[in-house]
């Protein structure tokens, strides 16, 4: 399929007098927005080809549905109060940009050397990451909204999936809520699986939708962790990190896995 034929494609599923489309033929992209507000996103045509010869109509499906809940959001207010139960700490990267496209500052706080608390608004499909203009807007201070959040997040299912792998315990959260990895943060779950763990503690969130718990009980346990972690950074929608944490009195510590070695921090 050439890109003129996927751009025809997706023109006819979101044909909406609401919308605007527009091609750029040099970047071989597709760009949908609101008319009014002339907020939108822009789609990469190579990309959504080689998703549909792999997936066929699944992957169109899916990126309608991804796009139209993204138009949506942009395009409606939101507030924080009355909706205190909607939100929830999300875990990305240290690179993950801290500014939205139009300059707006995130609220952050700091995790570990590789990670970095956001914070989300939970808009069912889909959530919006809470900048300081919203922040003002309800007159809330990043104290209260961390609080919040962080009660939210210990309020999450913790009911891992357990898997030994030669005579090491690994356990897997994986619900597709959208806040798997943000586990990481309920500090009595980590407590509760450190005090009955029979050797090391290592935790690892390659991505947003999970979150490994290893109980490392001989050398053996870290290579499987390492490599099990990178095979998860590869696949994952939205890629955290691909090293592995260490946890010790009740601090996490990123940590580099040198094959057949214990972990250098």
């Amino acid at each position: 399929m050439t890109s003129l034929q996927m751009k025809k494609k997706l023109e006819q599923r979101l044909s909406n007098d609401k919308y605007k489309t527009s091609y750029n033929r040099d970047k071989d992209t597709l760009r949908i927005e609101w008319k009014e507000s002339k907020q939108g996103l822009t789609i990469s045509l190579p990309s959504v080809i080689a998703k549909y010869n792999e997936r066929g109509e699944m992957a169109i499906e899916e990126l309608e549905d991804h796009i139209t809940e993204a138009l949506r959001i942009m395009n409606e207010d939101h507030q924080l109060s009355g909706k205190e139960k909607n939100i929830y700490p999300v875990i990305r990267s240290t690179s993950f940009p801290t500014e939205t496209k139009k300059g707006k500052k995130l609220i952050t706080k700091e995790h570990t050397a590789e990670t970095r608390i956001f914070y989300a608004l939970d808009l069912g499909k889909s959530y919006q990451l809470i900048d300081e203009g919203l922040l003002e807007r309800e007159g809330w201070d990043s104290g209260r909204l961390d609080e919040i959040a962080s009660f939210n997040v210990r309020s999450l299912s913790t009911e891992p999936k357990k898997d030994t792998v030669a005579k090491n315990d690994f356990y897997f959260i994986a619900t597709q809520d959208g806040y798997d990895a943000s586990r990481i943060l309920n500090d009595a779950f980590l407590e509760e699986m450190s005090a009955n763990a029979k050797g090391e503690l290592a935790l690892a969130v390659p991505h947003q939708d999970v979150l490994i718990i290893a109980d490392i009980q001989n050398k053996t346990g870290y290579d499987i962790l390492a490599q099990m972690t990178m095979k998860f950074f590869a696949e994952g929608r939205i890629p955290i990190t691909s090293l592995p944490l260490i946890y010790e009195d009740k601090k996490l510590e990123p940590i580099f896995i040198l094959a057949k070695n214990r972990p250098e921090k």
